[in-house]
């Protein structure tokens, strides 16, 4: 089972008078690379989400949102702190005398110095608060993991279409390369005949020279090694466990067989069939991406 790096999951619920919600959403990325955007208040939590996501993840670039909003809780009080609005009512009206002003002192000109209310929030448990945001959290990452695995298949059958694609473009070069040497034997055979015109051709020398150029245009040691290339493919997909890089490393095996086979074969119809391999091999190595 296969799992693409790109996915999205969202989980709410309401627990204990509050309102959780949590998104989870990630890109291709070469390593785990994790970010969060949580209340401010709750910074705390960042590590243990992290390390909720890193347990089944491990390469993807993972955005994380939480949200949490209080239905029941009592909310923050704001406190006077009577002495020092005395104090700064005493020092007002002292500076009005002392200068012959009049005292025209409101309550909405006393509230202007700001320091003289308190702001009292609530005391919240962050023990019962981080195993609520646990609890949302692991089902968001179900959900989201769940997709990952969906869009894990279709990669995986797209893959092997393509592989199947490759083997028959691999039958064909194997099918071809017999007839390539015996192409040249002919044409060698019908030169040396035009250049000695009606003396007699060596033919144990136009096998000999037939036997050089079909041992240095063989490409069955890079056909086996291809078809091996696409068997481990196969096995690959079929496992468990992050198999991305695995996966990279063996297409570019691949394509470094498949360019040998194209400077060796010296034949225009296999030229073709190279690009077709090689065009085939480029698909998969964008899909492989985005796998885990």
């Amino acid at each position: 089972m296969i799992y693409s790096m790109t996915g999205y999951g969202r989980a709410q619920q309401l627990i204990d008078g509050r309102d959780i919600s949590v998104e989870i959403r990630s890109v291709n990325h070469r390593f785990f690379e994790f970010s969060t955007r949580l209340p401010r208040s709750m910074g705390y939590l960042e590590e243990m989400l992290k390390g909720l996501v890193h347990s089944r993840v491990s390469r993807g670039k993972i955005d994380l949102s939480l949200t949490v909003l209080s239905l029941e809780e009592p909310g923050s009080q704001v406190l006077l702190n009577r002495p020092l609005a005395t104090g700064y009512l005493t020092a007002l009206r002292e500076l009005g005398q002392q200068l012959d002003i009049e005292d025209d002192i409101s309550l909405s000109s006393l509230a202007r110095f700001g320091d003289i209310f308190v702001l009292r929030k609530s005391e919240v448990d962050e023990d019962a608060l981080s195993s609520a945001v646990r609890e949302v959290a692991t089902q968001a990452l179900e959900h989201y993991m769940a997709m990952r695995r969906t869009e894990g298949e279709k990669l995986h059958q797209d893959i092997v279409c393509r592989l199947d694609s490759i083997l028959s473009y691999v039958e064909q070069v194997e099918e071809r390369t017999p007839i390539i040497a015996e192409q040249y034997r002919e044409r060698l055979y019908q030169k040396l005949c035009e250049v000695l015109e009606n003396q007699q051709v060596d033919q144990q020398r136009i096998l000999t020279e037939a036997a050089i150029f079909a041992e240095k245009t063989a490409v069955d040691e890079e056909t086996v090694r291809l078809r091996s290339h696409l068997s481990q493919l196969r096995e690959i997909l079929s496992s468990e466990g992050q198999v991305g890089r695995k996966l990279d490393f063996l297409v570019q095996e691949m394509n470094r067989e498949a360019n040998t086979i194209g400077s060796k074969a010296h034949d225009i119809e296999i030229a073709k069939v190279v690009v077709e391999i090689k065009s085939e091999i480029e698909k998969i190595r964008e899909q492989i991406q985005n796998i885990e």
